[in-house]
This record gives C-alpha cells, sequence and structure tokens, in this order.
C-alpha cells in the first residue's frame, strides 16, 4: 500500500463493486420524457416512407439515429429511478 498526502490508499477489486452497483463507472439511466420515444417512431416512419426512397444514404443514416433513439427510450422506461413531478 501506498501513502499519497499522508493517506492510505486501498486496493477495490471493482468487479466486485459492480456486481453490487457501487461503483461509478457502471452507467446510470436517466429518466426521458414520453416525448422522446413519440419522435423516435414519428422519426423512423417518416423516415422510412419519405427520406428512404429519395435518398437512401440519408435514409438510412437517419433510420438509425432514429432507432437508437427508441433503444434508449426503451431502457430509460425499464431502468430509470421514478421521478416525482
Amino acid at each position: 500500500m501506498s501513502k499519497r498526502n499522508g493517506q492510505k490508499r486501498r486496493r477495490v477489486d471493482k468487479s466486485a463493486l459492480a456486481s453490487q452497483g457501487t461503483t461509478s463507472s457502471v452507467w446510470e439511466v436517466a429518466p426521458l420524457k414520453a416525448s422522446f420515444m413519440i419522435i423516435s417512431i414519428l422519426g423512423f416512419l417518416i423516415t422510412a416512407y419519405i427520406v428512404y426512397p429519395k435518398s437512401k444514404n440519408f435514409g438510412v443514416a437517419f433510420l438509425l439515429v432514429f432507432a437508437a433513439m427508441f433503444v434508449a427510450s426503451l431502457i430509460s422506461t425499464t431502468k430509470a429511478p421514478v421521478v416525482n413531478e
């Protein structure tokens, strides 16, 4: 163990902490609004029917963005903490 500024440093097993959910390196889920999910669904549908037929490159790019938004909103609805409004 080494000393730094008069304090002892301990080695911490991060895998053990991660299983307990007490480490700062594990990401935290932010609560998202319901409008975020609605925008992702509408954006995906509009892109699929209007943008994709006109431009394949932009269509695929927008479809990926809106799909990622939808996945993020699903994760937020299942894992985020409950927030009182």
